[in-house]
């Protein structure tokens, strides 16, 4: 499949499938709920799970479409030197020790980015010819998402379903225990629209602010597209939790994180035994550097740290392990767990998140004038424009700045409709709030 080949508008309905293997087996189970749940022995409850399970595996109209152009469009070999080995590897047996690097990544370029081979020495320069990259907005356009996929009718035959199964409840057993029902579903129709709403007016923003070039932006709140280039400051060689085995290089931006899952076990007055299992953050730490954004028509600095929004998608890798990294890290966990929970260290884990040098980058932010001892301290002369002026994440009225790891095309191609992230929720409001005054 072939970017020029794809309908970015699609339209008001599209039936959309899972392009990764656990979607299948969301789908798989989920279909099973929904028509086991046909029986009466089980119930409509388990239906109503089924239709969730689906809704939720199912991807954006044009997600899977995206997924089939990024596979067939290969890296450059000089990026790819510096791409971490993807997949699952068994690190230690006998310690119990993996390792995990998604092999699908949303946020990753769909069309072919250009190599560091081909990188200028200077990164404010522009790259090659001057166009903008490939993937720019200016070559792609914008995406527009169906009104109404697969998401949309299982999660409004969820909404629906729901409500009525919570109105069948209180009528056919109107007990006091059973009363607070209609409330937990308005409840949840009501926390679903808030994020819903949010969700909107991110996408409203990406949607309908028109994308600048970096060789003509001026001072005010551009959105802009394209690569990171490593600016003077350098990159970040990320050690996660200071071992030498977990190393992740030529990163801009970074946040690890370190786990411990804690297994409670608990007895009640009748002698009954229940065990439970949660993850807990022991450790964590972040850091960024300025780094270029490159769109193919020139670079401008940006200052991450600056920004209080920001997403660098999924993680970039994981590791597992039955124990710490040392004996002495190891009964400290521990008793720090008896102490404070109660419970025992069962697994311990490590998640970072990176931008890294080469990435795809989308901003909306604030551009403002640098400095002339800037200027001097990178030894620039300020004959390019786009070399007087630096990026950062201040909000103005009405603006809301964020970064994201990926283009506007990956950003918006997993994005649902606005239809379907504030009707569907408003359509469980809605029935809750009928239900919880059909029984007052």
């Amino acid at each position: 499949m072939n970017i020029d080949d794809l309908n970015l508008d699609r339209g008001f309905f599209q039936f959309t499938f899972p392009y990764g293997w656990g979607g299948w087996i969301g789908w798989v189970i989920g279909f099973l709920l929904i028509f086991l749940g046909l029986s009466p022995d089980l119930g409509p409850a388990v239906s109503l799970v089924g239709a969730l399970i689906v809704g939720i595996c199912s991807p954006a109209s044009l997600e899977s479409d995206l997924h089939k152009i990024r596979k067939t469009s290969p890296q450059p070999e000089d990026l790819e030197k510096e791409a971490l080995e993807k997949g699952f590897s068994i690190d230690s047996w006998w310690m119990g020790r993996t390792s995990y690097t998604p092999t699908n990544d949303p946020s990753d370029w769909i069309l072919t980015a250009p190599g560091p081979a081909t990188w200028n020495e200077d990164q404010y320069l522009p790259h090659g010819d001057g166009t903008p990259l490939p993937e720019h907005p200016a070559n792609v356009g914008t995406p527009r998402p169906a009104t109404i996929s697969t998401y949309g009718i299982m999660m409004f035959l969820f909404a629906i379903g729901l409500s009525f199964t919570a109105w069948k409840v209180v009528q056919s057993d109107p007990q006091d225990e059973l009363m607070y029902i209609p409330y937990v579903v308005l409840g949840l129709g009501i926390l679903w629209s808030l994020i819903g709403y949010f969700q909107y007016k991110m996408q409203r923003q990406m949607a309908d602010t028109p994308t600048s070039l970096v060789r003509s932006v001026a001072v005010g709140n551009p959105e802009l597209v394209g690569q990171v280039r490593p600016s003077r400051a350098g990159v970040l060689r990320v050690v996660v939790d200071g071992h030498p085995n977990r190393v992740i290089p030529n990163c801009v931006q970074f946040h690890w994180s370190y786990e411990v899952k804690i297994r409670e076990t608990s007895t009640d007055s009748e002698g009954n035994t229940e065990t439970k299992e949660y993850w807990k953050t022991i450790r964590e730490d972040l850091g960024a550097v300025p780094f270029i954004l490159n769109d193919g028509t020139g670079g401008i600095l940006v200052k991450p740290t600056t920004f209080s929004r920001t997403d660098m998608g999924q993680y970039l890798k994981r590791w597992e392990s039955n124990h710490a990294d040392s004996l002495k890290k190891e009964i400290g966990t521990e008793f720090a767990a008896r102490l404070f929970t109660g419970g025992n260290v069962v697994k311990h884990r490590w998640t970072v998140y990176a931008l890294r040098v080469g990435n795809p980058v989308y901003l909306l932010g604030a551009t403002r004038s640098r400095s002339r001892e800037d200027l001097e301290n990178e030894g620039l002369d300020g004959t390019l424009q786009n070399t007087l002026l630096e990026v950062v994440g201040e909000d103005a009225p009405g603006i809301k700045t964020t970064l994201q790891r990926g283009t506007e095309l990956a950003n918006m191609g997993r994005m649902r409709s606005s239809f379907e992230v504030m009707m569907i929720p408003l359509s469980l409001t809605i029935g809750g709030l009928l239900v919880t005054l059909m029984n007052l």
